[in-house]
């Protein structure tokens, strides 16, 4: 079921936003202007990958560096080794909207 979140000009591009539920998740709007969500929490330690660094497709954990591709969660660069939950997302008349995962990432 899709959720709606905030309006996307809420979210500059190049950045993210962190959306506090019960399993928070972070959703970013890239540079080239594509919305991704995924699970926020690094499966390495717990940081916010929110407050990671965006670059192309992919997030970077403020804490080791590791690297997530946003497009698949798959583990772009150690120390993490399990892939990120993604989750669905459409922007509907200028509201980012977010359906999330039922399975989380690596616990399948």
């Amino acid at each position: 079921m899709m959720r709606p979140v905030c309006p996307l000009a809420d979210i500059p591009r190049g950045e993210a936003y962190r959306w506090a539920i019960d399993t928070p998740v972070a959703i970013f709007h890239t540079d080239d202007g594509e919305v991704y969500a995924v699970d926020d929490t690094c499966t390495h330690q717990d940081a916010s990958l929110a407050d990671g660094w965006l670059e192309g497709c992919e997030v970077e954990c403020p804490l080791h560096a590791s690297r997530f591709d946003l497009r698949t969660g798959q583990v772009d660069a150690p120390p993490a080794k399990k892939p990120i939950r993604t989750h669905r997302v459409e922007v509907i008349d200028g509201v980012v909207h977010v359906a999330v995962a039922e399975v989380e990432a690596g616990r399948s």
